[in-house]
């Protein structure tokens, strides 16, 4: 796993200055409620043989790298759910985070294509189509210039074949991890044991918050027969005013995945100056 804090981060952070602005603007007055959301797709692996005599080795071989068919995959944490699809041979990404405002009444999903260092952007809003045009966003494809965002970090580009920073996390386990048959890894991983670690969870997780908990956090991992690994889960504890929590990634569907492809055409246009006041906030 490369991702310096994870592509889900980097697209919540987006996500964050588009909410930020349109709370901000009475544009959203009088929408309707929708109740759509996007569920995460789960996939059900076939369990492995026998247990293995490494379990980490076998956990760290099975995270996805760029040898990988295109795949998809969803992640969720305190702060959303981010779907999508990965294909490493073309380094390329779809990813959609869907965030309900729940005092505004519409749900909204930013949605990236991510084809090495370039990006584009789309975004729709359930139960309050007219926004589109208030706010004078085409419904294709705008491809991204990032020399025009405040922050270019906060826009997503491919980088890497593991989204979920499941290998970062997982080579926080040291010693630990236990090997239960059936596909099934058990183990603890302590996320303070490094800035590699600290920056895979740092866009879904106050690690300082959680104090000596931090060191010994839960986890439960499942290798299909396959060899990929299917899930990642963390159980994170409370900690203070925050209450315990799951840090959840899924790869499923190797091989079935669509190949990731630049729009063009009427798919696509350059983005308009709309679409960087509404990442910019």
């Amino acid at each position: 796993m490369r991702q310096r804090t994870g592509t889900g981060g980097r697209v919540r952070r987006a996500a964050t200055a588009a909410a930020a602005l349109l709370a901000a603007t009475s544009l959203a007055a009088g929408c309707g409620d929708d109740d759509a959301q996007d569920t995460p797709a789960a996939s059900s692996p076939v369990p492995s043989a026998s247990p293995s005599a490494n379990p980490k080795s076998t956990l760290l071989a099975a995270v996805p790298d760029e040898e990988d068919p295109a795949f998809r995959f969803s992640g969720s944490d305190p702060t959303g759910v981010v779907t999508g699809v990965v294909d490493p041979a073309g380094k390329g990404m779809d990813l959609t985070l869907t965030e309900k405002d729940e005092k505004l009444g519409f749900t909204m999903k930013l949605s990236f294509r991510l084809i090495e260092q370039r990006s584009w952007m789309k975004v729709s809003f359930d139960g309050a189509d007219e926004l589109s045009s208030m706010l004078k966003l085409p419904k294709k494809w705008m491809e991204l210039d990032h020399a025009k965002l405040t922050d270019p970090a906060s826009v997503p580009y491919y980088e890497g074949a593991d989204p979920g920073n499941a290998g970062a996390i997982l080579r926080a386990a040291g010693d630990t991890v236990t090997d239960q048959g059936g596909g099934t890894y058990t183990g603890t991983v302590d996320l303070t044991h490094g800035e590699h670690v600290r920056q895979a969870v740092a866009d879904a997780l106050d690690v300082d918050a959680l104090g000596p908990a931090a060191k010994q956090v839960p986890f439960t991992a499942v290798v299909g027969a396959d060899g990929n690994l299917t899930s990642l889960t963390l159980e994170i504890p409370a900690a203070g005013k925050n209450k315990a929590t799951k840090y959840v990634v899924r790869y499923f569907d190797f091989g079935k995945a669509p190949k990731i492809t630049a729009p063009t055409g009427s798919q696509a246009q350059k983005a308009p100056a709309s679409a960087y006041e509404l990442l910019n906030g």
